[in-house]
């Protein structure tokens, strides 16, 4: 896509009103809708959430990141960042300001490993959390590199559900022993 096309998508976008109940994201120029999350997928975000201090970092569900050089406003799971480096108010909040991102994978698993994966890492978030309750795992990613459709993170650490998830960003422990796993069918 031009500039031009990548603005007028980005206008479209911040006008589109989606039905109720449906989640909206722009991926690389692309308008993506979803139903509501599984139970499963809740309460895991809810299990991440409470684990992260409160005092040291804010938490946001629902947030919209902007991402520069990217024709994207993705709508994470689970933002974090520290708590002194919140503005005031906004919509788009900035990806230089995010410490990590997590999405818990639903059945369209392409778009958390690879569509969101290129788009966080081209934006330079430091941490992207991936956890999978399809397969019961959480992927940790740090290290992000390069621009656009190419950009990837060069350090990949996995762990199963029940095994701590070293989250360095954030100087803890996640522990996955209660995370629920979806049916695969």
């Amino acid at each position: 896509m031009t500039a031009v096309d990548d603005r007028r998508m980005t206008e479209f976008f911040e006008s589109f009103e989606a039905p109720e109940g449906i989640k909206v994201e722009l991926l690389r120029g692309e308008i993506v809708m979803m139903a509501g999350p599984d139970l499963v997928h809740n309460l895991i975000v809810q299990a991440v959430q409470d684990a992260i201090p409160r005092d040291r970092w804010h938490r946001v569900q629902t947030q919209d990141i902007d991402l520069l050089g990217e024709a994207s406003e993705p709508q994470p799971d689970l933002v974090v960042l520290p708590r002194d480096s919140a503005p005031a108010a906004g919509r788009l909040l900035p990806a230089e300001l995010v410490t990590m991102l997590v999405e818990v994978v639903s059945k369209s698993k392409l778009r958390d490993y690879v569509t969101k994966r290129s788009i966080y890492a081209a934006g330079g978030v430091p941490t992207y959390l991936i956890i999978d309750p399809l397969v019961a795992k959480c992927v940790v990613l740090t290290e992000p590199a390069g621009v656009g459709e190419q950009a990837d993170y060069r350090a990949e650490r996995t762990s199963k559900f029940g095994e701590p998830v070293p989250l360095d960003a954030l100087g803890l422990m996640l522990d996955t022993s209660e995370f629920g796993i979806l049916p695969t069918s």
